[in-house]
């Protein structure tokens, strides 16, 4: 199965990287995921939200606006499931998260699939309030938010020389998130191969067909 996991952050000296990194390590010795990615939106400069049903053309083969949008949904929809790291910025999500999710919600490319979470900040929140709006977000895109989480106070204080968190609850949660995220994984994956998706999917084409 092919996981990506989605950098939140984009900001100069951004206390993502360490996060990124062992998530990434400990997702990649995960038996269930073949194929780990990590987008970094860093590397994807998106633009800001525009896109209609005429710029996206076919729900099937979307065209969309610009090549680059066109490219980031291509990318999501090949994903089985999504692990998105992001800090906390004034109780929500960055904007340019938001904006990347936006961006193809309506071609379906998140549709049915598990959504897992980390977050992290440089106080004792944790960014507990980007998960809570983050997974709100994640239903109205048809996705399947996972209720396991892993919270990070204090980053990148709180990770040890060998590049992990000093708390081994940390090292636990995520290992509970990961067997989470597998089982969605394969579950939402089997019942996508079986039956066309049912609810919004239907609307979303019959508008498209006019």
């Amino acid at each position: 199965m092919k996981l990506k996991i989605i950098v939140g952050s984009i900001r100069p000296g951004r206390a993502a990287d360490p996060v990124v990194a062992w998530v990434r390590a400990v997702a990649e010795q995960h038996p269930g995921f073949s194929d780990v990615e990590v987008l970094d939106l860093r590397d994807w400069r998106l633009p800001l939200f525009q896109e209609n049903l005429e710029t996206i053309g076919d729900l099937n083969d979307p065209t969309y606006s610009e090549p680059i949008v066109k490219r980031w949904n291509q990318t999501i929809a090949s994903g089985d499931a999504f692990l998105f790291v992001t800090p906390e910025y004034n109780h929500s999500i960055p904007g340019v998260l938001k904006n990347a999710i936006d961006t193809v919600w309506l071609s379906g490319a998140f549709r049915n699939k598990p959504a897992g979470f980390v977050s992290y900040s440089y106080g004792l929140a944790a960014g507990t309030r980007a998960i809570e709006h983050l997974a709100l977000i994640a239903i109205e895109t048809e996705m399947v938010p996972l209720r396991n989480t892993v919270l990070l106070p204090r980053v990148p204080g709180s990770f040890g020389e060998d590049g992990k968190p000093v708390d081994t609850m940390a090292h636990v949660a995520l290992d509970i998130l990961l067997e989470d995220l597998d089982w969605w994984t394969r579950l939402l994956a089997q019942a996508r191969s079986s039956a066309p998706a049912p609810g919004n999917s239907r609307i979303m084409d019959a508008m498209a067909k006019g």
